[in-house]
């Protein structure tokens, strides 16, 4: 589990296709502090598990699944990327629950300063978009953000959702280093997600004591 917030911009030192799998080496100074082989790193948004380290490396297996729904399908050397090491028992806890599993890849719209701030407008799928509320919380490549606005869409028109970045967060994450036509890595508020998930099973089961067990509330 992540907390979004994110505590370095790592540089990819070399990628590796080796068949369905991609190696990546990611160059870091902070995060390699205390990590052990086996720990899990969120990489712009995506969970990987560390495979080897050195004082300032960082070694992860990419397999097909996660190459076919992230942005590191994309990987390249010199890419900057998002760290964050998993929460550990009793620190402290900002931003929203991330497990670092991508829903899907949106895509950046539009970038628009305002005042100090910039607001961001992605491009999502609809499967994305039916997840995402004004003021939840939402993951752009690992980075936890709240949604400022719902751009209405119809049926021939992509959805589209936009944040509003403060200057903290647009200087410490790799968001200031996108430009319109980006790809990102997008995770939806799980809470949302199950709260979601339970009313359209809700409305299509109604209550029952089977539904109720199913739900683990009987």
């Amino acid at each position: 589990m992540f907390t979004g917030i994110i505590e370095e911009i790592g540089r990819i030192a070399s990628v590796q296709r080796r068949g369905p799998t991609t190696t990546l080496t990611v160059s870091a100074k902070l995060v390699t502090e205390g990590t052990k082989i086996g720990d899990s790193i969120s990489v712009s948004g995506a969970c990987l598990t560390v495979t080897s380290k050195t004082d300032n490396t960082l070694t992860f297996d990419a397999v097909a699944e996660t190459l076919r729904r992230t942005t590191l399908a994309d990987a390249r050397p010199g890419r900057a990327v998002n760290l964050e090491r998993a929460v550990s028992v009793g620190g402290r806890f900002g931003g929203h629950f991330v497990q670092g599993h991508v829903d899907g890849i949106g895509v950046l719209a539009s970038v628009v300063p305002e005042g100090d701030s910039h607001l961001m407008s992605f491009a999502v799928d609809r499967e994305i978009a039916r997840f995402l509320v004004e003021k939840g919380s939402v993951a752009v490549d690992g980075v936890s953000l709240t949604v400022a606005k719902l751009q209405e869409h119809t049926p021939e028109t992509q959805p589209l959702f936009t944040v509003a970045v403060i200057p903290h967060t647009w200087e410490n994450t790799t968001l200031r280093m996108l430009k319109p036509g980006d790809r990102v890595n997008i995770e939806v508020d799980i809470i949302g997600k199950y709260v979601i998930r339970f009313l359209e099973a809700f409305r299509t089961h109604g209550i029952s004591e089977e539904f109720l067990r199913s739900a683990g509330f009987a």
